[in-house]
């Protein structure tokens, strides 16, 4: 055990000892020092809790590496400060809102009470709310920021707090690194504001519910397709979370009137009791709903995470069977029936776009250029699609965009994740396929892999926590950079691309083009073949994750399973040639 470090740490922990903490903390962290043991009491306290990806992220419990009141109200403040800086002069406004997360609610009363306390004037949810809602609250009452507390779909000891700007986007540079030097300031809890200006916290409720909801009715493509089918079977469960009231709402909304709800995960738990996690991206997770489904003989099944901004889809087959979409899938659907829709309707007029980040199937590109639309390419993250609209706001308009990670947002009125509108697009995109064609939505996927080729996908997460992690997911970046494989499944690589030095090198020719984008931890290598593999520590988990695309026609339907094992053979190689199997 490196003896400085835990010298160090003893010393930080020994600072949660003071009256400034409470009671229950400093017993907690009397505990963590007493204990033989001090594996935990080193990972508490070895760092401060970071902004990421996607703001701050953790486990629950003392110590400043972890989400506790204290953390929550030293990041709170820290962005405060920012804001007054940003703005001032101005009567700053923030939206709050959180999740069915243990200790969501706490949190984000403590957020709204250092807001209140800074002189700004706050909008809190009168309960849980999805984080589209959060997005969207920020851009119709105005609002300089807002705060989502939540830690999406990672497992039930985790809880983070996502900050956002005025434009309902989560925040990037140079705002996000501003607010990181801004909470470094915070080094004392004397520096935190509390207990002033109650009367500056302003409730939301059902209300505003209703203009959220209309916004999401405004995007209906098909409501005459709608109409006729309006009695298919939907099962739907909100996985313990944010989605139980308004997903069921808008599916109503739009003519909706047989959804079938999985009743034991309507029940609001932060243990997530029916789910090992609660992240619709894994079968297990949707046992439930798929088990119901098949009970009902319904048409599909969905899920959305605990804020509500991804969304699961398992369709019927042909068959009769149900499958799970991975989240490329789920986007190439979505974007395929408004593209689709937007081109019957007459609404494209060369001047639209589409978004989707470097690690996402490379089929919506070719669906885009299909159509006459332009796809941008961004980095992982909502916020950089959020800010290709931003750019893009008053010259072209926004169809949809999302990301492999089971994200997609159609239309503009929110700036992240909206699984609520996404959950009710799938649905009317099933009617209009049953309508207009006579399939369902998975047919209707085969055969668009004949029309534009078959993209197949795959996802390799390795997890590795704590500090000596977080070294391992460095050191097998710096290898990485340095030794790039010759070849991956029998296809030579041809093209290196680093999103963190900005460079595309071609090993054939050597020639160095520069990517014009944001500067991010990101390796991509494309092979001969046109597979392209992508390795990307994340900045939300201690997790590294590998992102495999592989490509190849479809001459027809029935040669789907034929070619789908053939594609997954590959992609199962390329893991063996990375030693990942």
């Amino acid at each position: 055990m490196d003896q400085e470090l835990l010298k160090q740490v003893t010393a930080k922990a020994n600072e949660w000892l003071s009256p400034a903490y409470d009671a229950a903390t400093q017993a907690e962290v009397k505990a963590l020092l007493e204990k033989e043991d001090k594996t935990e009491l080193i990972d508490s306290f070895y760092q401060d809790l970071e902004f990421g990806t996607g703001g701050l992220r953790g486990i629950m419990g003392v110590g400043s590496n972890r989400m506790n009141i204290y953390t929550v109200g030293a990041a709170t403040q820290g962005l405060a400060n920012y804001l007054k800086l940003n703005f001032a002069g101005e009567q700053i406004k923030v939206a709050i809102s959180h999740d069915s997360r243990n200790n969501s609610r706490m949190f984000a009363e403590r957020v709204a009470d250092i807001f209140a306390s800074n002189g700004f004037i706050v909008y809190l949810f009168d309960a849980l709310r999805p984080t589209p809602e959060l997005s969207f609250a920020i851009r119709e009452l105005g609002c300089q920021s807002g705060v989502m507390v939540t830690a999406s779909h990672n497992p039930k000891e985790y809880n983070g707090y996502k900050a956002y700007w005025n434009d309902g986007s989560q925040v990037t540079s140079p705002h996000d690194v501003n607010i990181i030097a801004e909470v470094g300031k915070i080094t004392d809890n004397s520096q935190v504001l509390t207990g002033k200006n109650a009367e500056n916290i302003h409730i939301l409720g059902d209300e505003f519910d209703q203009k959220y909801l209309a916004a999401i009715k405004a995007l209906s493509l098909s409501p005459e397709s709608v109409a006729k089918y309006n009695d298919m079977k939907i099962v739907y469960t909100p996985l313990h979370g944010a989605g139980v009231k308004l997903v069921p709402q808008s599916l109503r909304n739009y003519g909706f009137n047989n959804i079938i709800c999985v009743e034991e995960q309507m029940v609001l738990d932060g243990n997530f009791p029916t789910v090992a996690s609660p992240n619709p991206e894994e079968r297990k997770t949707m046992a439930m709903a798929i088990e119901l489904a098949e009970k009902e003989g319904a048409d599909f099944a969905m899920a959305t995470d605990p804020d509500a901004d991804r969304l699961g889809v398992v369709l019927r087959t042909g068959k009769g069977d149900y499958v799970l979409l991975n989240g490329n899938q789920t986007l190439v659907l979505l974007m395929c029936y408004q593209l689709t829709r937007w081109a019957e309707l007459g609404k494209i007029t060369g001047k639209e776009f589409v978004v989707k980040t470097i690690v996402t199937s490379m089929m919506p590109d070719a669906v885009a250029e299909h159509f006459g639309v332009k796809c941008y390419n961004c980095l992982t993250g909502f916020k950089y699609i959020a800010k290709i609209i931003r750019e893009q706001e008053g010259l072209t308009k926004y169809i949809g965009g999302g990301e492999e990670s089971f994200g997609y947002l159609p239309g503009d009125f929110v700036r992240d994740k909206d699984g609520v509108a996404a959950i009710t697009l799938v649905a009317e995109a099933a009617a209009w396929a049953r309508d207009t064609m006579g399939i369902t939505l998975y047919e209707w996927l085969q055969q668009l892999y004949v029309k534009y080729g078959f993209y197949r996908e795959g996802l390799v997460s390795l997890v590795l926590k704590g500090m000596d992690g977080a070294e391992q997911i460095q050191k097998m970046m710096v290898e990485f950079r340095a030794n790039p494989p010759k070849a991956l499944a029998g296809s030579e690589v041809i093209t290196v691309r680093d999103y963190k030095s900005l460079e595309e090198v071609n090993l054939r020719s050597g020639v160095v083009t520069p990517i014009d984008q944001d500067s991010s931890n990101v390796l991509q290598w494309i092979t001969a073949d046109g597979s392209i593999i992508s390795v990307r520590p994340s900045g939300t988990e201690p997790k590294i994750k590998f992102y495999f695309g592989v490509k190849e026609p479809l001459a027809s339907v029935e040669e789907f399973e034929a070619v789908e094992a053939k594609l997954e053979a590959k992609i199962e190689q390329i893991k063996k040639d990375l030693n990942l199997i």
